[in-house]
């Protein structure tokens, strides 16, 4: 007993000396449940029998199965969401969001929000002037800005004359202007960044047409977050601004969900004064007083506090709001940023201690709103790798994927009802897509995730994955696995397949053998690896060896799976994500919607 409870421990092969009939009695204790896998009462457990396969030499593989029976966790259509950053309109890119490429690459990740919210959002007002150029005096003296201010105008008054969806084909020339231009700009950005001190930005009801449009267009529900830094004498909330601007979007019939303010705990800092929890729930129950009002917005969605980091003083803030405004809000929202950019190193995305901090923040704010609303939706909002903006050639990297992924899984496995990702497209490097509108590492990602990833959330279990923990360390595995039904959008999967999606931070290949309702199952393999010399530090990925690009403008390309024929063992490559569709499992979960 005392050898094969050394070999549990241990999760090493069994010698050619074990006596016959031991890998049997080991296999009770070996159908261990991963570390980042669901409590004890997600599901069935079941015992896999751990068996050296023919020809192996001193090495077990890992037995995964999935329990089929129910799902876990039910997870929102519109898990994986999408911000955008105020700050498009400081650098301009707001006038391009009617492009052709752009649309089509949100259209790829519906059904989604889109929050426009994020630091400038506090700083925001609404301006109802229809025409932008008149508004500020026309172009400026410079012939290129002349040329530039006027192609925006007369691309304007194209839209004006498209019904329904506007499309808008800009001129590379205006395109290079408007890159020449957001460069500029992107340093004034930063500076306000990294000083904390932000200037007044100007929202034209032009303007909030082209963002409803994008929106629209793309198949993405609109969530605006109002400035909660407009404040009357006695510091309650000024909501006047925010009136004029539900009254213009009434009258376009936009369908639009709210928020008020972003990271209210930051107030101080921002304005030298501080909103308490309990003004920030009155000021809520005073917007949601103002939708009532309005017919249009009388049942509309109202979503916050939009919390940061959840430390001592950002729980009592969260506590003072629930206390007040809990049952007022639909869903309260958290945002996660993993570490400061400015002293970011690739490795950093490899260290599972960092992949782990997310798990504490969760359950702090599980703790608070359960206390106050217990079964109120819970959201992170503004996610990403990095926080001041992020880091070129990191947090646009192949290497930051291995960060989005692992907090997909994570937020799905422990509940969280949807994560919206900072951002779409901005002056930053923690964006989806760059400012020659090409998709980064973390678009085909999370594209690859939409396609295949249902809301319906599966337990899994494994066996011969655990090692012997060290004295005082916790075991954190480099090895992460997370279990989903296949999309039921997806035609071409029948309903009853299930999603595995894998992140190996091994520097070796690990090896899979799937066990119980999942053996002798054909397997569609969808491996997501860096292309090009650059590696981990790459821009461009390849899917199962073919390089990932959009077709044109309109079309993004088809991802092809890698059949596997049933039985055959899964290698999953060193520092690598990767996804399978098991197919024809026929799960009980996976059945109906």
């Amino acid at each position: 007993s005392e050898l094969i409870r050394g070999f549990l421990l241990s999760g090493m092969p069994c010698p050619s000396s074990c006596p016959p009939g031991l890998l049997a009695l080991m296999a009770p204790g070996l159908a261990l449940m991963a570390t980042f896998s669901l409590p004890s009462h997600a599901g069935d457990r079941k015992t896999l029998p751990v068996e050296k396969p023919p020809g192996a030499k001193g090495r077990t593989l890992i037995l995964l199965d999935v329990n089929t029976k129910s799902p876990v966790r039910i997870i929102s259509e519109n898990f994986l969401s999408l911000q955008l950053d105020p700050s498009i309109i400081h650098d301009g890119w707001l006038d391009f969001l009617s492009s052709r490429r752009l649309v089509t690459l949100a259209r790829g990740l519906a059904p989604a929000f889109l929050r426009f919210a994020g630091k400038r959002t506090d700083f925001l007002q609404f301006h109802n002037v229809k025409n932008p150029a008149k508004s500020r005096g026309g172009p400026g003296p410079d012939y290129y800005l002349k040329n530039y201010e006027d192609d925006i105008v007369r691309s304007d008054i194209a839209l004006d004359k498209q019904k329904g969806c506007k499309i808008a084909q800009h001129p590379d020339i205006m395109l290079e202007l408007q890159r020449e231009k957001a460069a500029q700009m992107h340093l004034v950005l930063l500076k306000e960044q990294f000083s904390n001190t932000y200037s007044n930005l100007t929202l034209t009801a032009r303007s909030l047409d082209k963002l409803y449009n994008f929106a629209d267009c793309s198949g993405l529900h609109l969530i605006f977050a109002l400035n909660a830094l407009r404040r009357n004498p006695n510091n309650s909330w000024n909501s006047s601004n925010a009136l004029s601007l539900l009254k213009y979007s009434a009258s376009k019939k936009y369908n639009i969900s709210w928020e008020l303010g972003n990271e209210p705990n930051n107030y101080r800092t921002l304005i030298g004064r501080s909103v308490n929890g309990s003004q920030l729930g009155k000021d809520y129950i005073q917007l949601r007083s103002l939708l009532q009002l309005i017919r249009t917005y009388s049942r509309a969605n109202l979503y916050g506090p939009n919390i940061g980091r959840p430390r001592k003083n950002v729980i009592a803030l969260l506590e003072g709001f629930m206390k007040v405004a809990g049952s007022t809000v639909d869903a309260v929202t958290w945002q996660h940023y993993y570490i400061d950019s400015r002293v970011a190193k690739v490795t950093d995305f490899l260290k599972t201690r960092l992949l782990d901090t997310l798990s504490d923040q969760i359950r702090k704010i599980q703790k608070v709103v359960n206390t106050y609303t217990p079964g109120k939706k819970i959201w992170l909002e503004g996610v990403g790798a990095t926080s001041a903006g992020g880091m070129n050639n990191l947090s646009n990297s192949y290497a930051a994927g291995f960060l989005w992924l692992n907090t997909l899984g994570l937020l799905a496995s422990q509940g969280i009802d949807v994560v919206v990702r900072h951002s779409f497209l901005d002056h930053s490097h923690n964006h989806l897509v760059d400012q020659n509108f090409n998709p980064l590492p973390d678009y085909w990602l999370s594209l690859l995730y939409k396609r295949l990833i249902g809301p319906k959330v599966l337990a899994i279990h494994v066996a011969g994955l655990q090692r012997k923990p060290r004295p005082g360390r916790v075991i954190r595995d480099k090895l992460r696995i997370y279990a989903h039904c296949t999309s039921y959008h997806n035609h071409n999967y029948v309903r009853g397949s299930i999603t595995l999606y894998i992140i190996n931070l091994h520097r070796s290949r690990k090896k899979i053998k799937l066990a119980g309702t999942l053996r002798d199952k054909i397997v569609h393999q969808y491996l997501l690896q860096p292309y090009g010399k650059d590696g981990l530090h790459s821009k461009s990925v390849q899917l199962n060896g073919q390089p990932l690009a959009m077709v044109d403008d309109g079309t993004l390309p088809e991802l092809k799976p890698r059949p596997l024929r049933a039985g055959r063992t899964l290698v999953i490559p060193p520092l690598t994500m990767s996804f399978y569709v098991v197919k024809n499992v026929n799960a009980l979960a996976c059945r109906y919607r």
